[in-house]
């Protein structure tokens, strides 16, 4: 299922929660973790095309770009010494790569050879993003080809697993994730359902028929309400400790700030978010 993990690097403690779980899946699924770190191009250019001001009386900062390479560079290869040396003392294969460019369009690049993404709900530069993610994760939830788990920035190992279904092509990839994640490691799995007219039976029934080849025996529930409110209350209630779902999306306007559901309980599920694409 797993073999290739992807583990964007950036040295916070976000993408130190996020290679803690990927090394998780990779002694459950026998896979190699690959960290990457990315010199970002934005943040060589934008103060380098501000040199320009030069030209309108200002002092022009020579050489400024290929500095700041120089030493954005270092500072990824310090962080991916830091990874190497993880990986190593917890004895799971691993490969690290250090790229160049949009930090998000490197990583989605990077991701057509991996099977999964992990990276932390926020990054290095916390204090200087925005919304209910990091701009970087945003980005990269709303263009991997692979799927996404989002962490916090603390380590739990899963036990609960819950997945909210809506019956959307996302919500079925994210289905086939879910059955085979708990097949793996032999846990429970509780399905959820939520319609607002409280008529979510249809929906399970897909759902049970799914699973009976898997030979496991989740629980089914179906609840009526508004789909973000009940997913993140079951969630809570029920002590779950990972959520799987699709990445929802109504329209190419709402595509581009994430579908109101995923943008809801991202922001109110304090553990592992499985996002399927």
């Amino acid at each position: 299922m797993f073999k290739n993990i992807l583990i964007p690097q950036d040295g916070s403690n976000h993408s130190r929660t996020a290679l803690a779980y990927g090394i998780w899946l990779a002694r459950k699924f026998d896979a190699k973790v690959i960290g990457l770190y990315v010199v970002d191009v934005v943040v060589m250019e934008g103060p380098f095309l501000h040199d320009l001001s030069g030209s309108l009386g200002f002092e022009p900062f020579l050489n400024f770009s290929t500095k700041m390479r120089e030493i954005l560079e270092n500072k990824g290869k310090g962080i991916l010494k830091e990874f190497r040396e993880t990986c190593e003392r917890e004895k799971v294969a691993y490969d690290g790569a250090q790229g160049f460019g949009i930090v998000t369009n490197t990583i989605c690049e990077r991701a057509k050879l991996a099977d999964i993404v992990i990276m932390g709900r926020r990054g290095v530069n916390i204090q200087f993003e925005y919304g209910l993610l990091g701009s970087t994760t945003e980005g990269v939830v709303r263009k991997s080809p692979r799927p996404v788990i989002i962490v916090s920035d603390e380590y739990k190992e899963p036990s609960n697993p819950l997945f909210a279904y809506d019956g959307s092509f996302t919500a079925s990839r994210a289905m086939h994730s879910a059955a085979e994640f708990v097949k793996t490691l032999k846990l429970p799995l509780t399905v959820l359902t939520v319609s607002r007219d409280g008529n979510g039976e249809a929906l399970l029934k897909e759902v049970k028929e799914y699973f009976k080849p898997y030979n496991i025996q989740p629980q089914f529930i179906s609840v009526k309400g508004d789909a973000p409110q009940e997913i993140v209350r079951y969630y809570k209630e029920n002590n779950h400790d990972i959520l799987f779902m699709g990445v929802t999306s109504h329209s190419r306007i709402v595509e581009m700030v994430l579908g109101s559901t995923t943008e809801y309980v991202m922001r109110n599920v304090n553990g592992p978010v499985f996002l399927g694409r």
